[in-house]
């Protein structure tokens, strides 16, 4: 039973955390809490890592380096040429072209 919750009930110091007494039925209670003052919560500080963590980060990080900023400079450029030519292609596609085949605009 948490602090916060506890309840004494005023008529048979039964102490519950129901809306009544499960002793006597009675529903005069007050909360534990006001003699007794809950403690703020701890804050837990972050555990150090063991030397082995570590160890197994730096594996784990050899198998698979970070990209180099050539590949990611090469992967951008392919990925815009592709969005452009979907955007010309569509441009193409959206206009309109009379029952003779030829282009309206033109």
């Amino acid at each position: 039973m948490k602090l916060s919750t506890a309840r004494l009930c005023l008529d048979c110091e039964e102490v519950h955390d129901a809306q009544v007494c499960p002793v006597c039925a009675s529903e005069t209670f007050s909360y534990l809490s006001r003699w007794i003052p809950i403690p703020e919560p701890r804050i837990q500080r972050p555990r150090e890592a063991a030397p082995q963590v570590e160890v197994y980060r730096q594996l784990i990080d050899a198998d698979n380096p970070p990209p180099s900023r050539r590949g990611r400079l090469l992967k951008q450029g392919a990925i815009g040429l592709t969005a452009v030519g979907v955007f010309g292609w569509l441009w193409r596609s959206s206009r309109t072209r009379t029952p003779d085949g030829r282009d309206d605009r033109a």
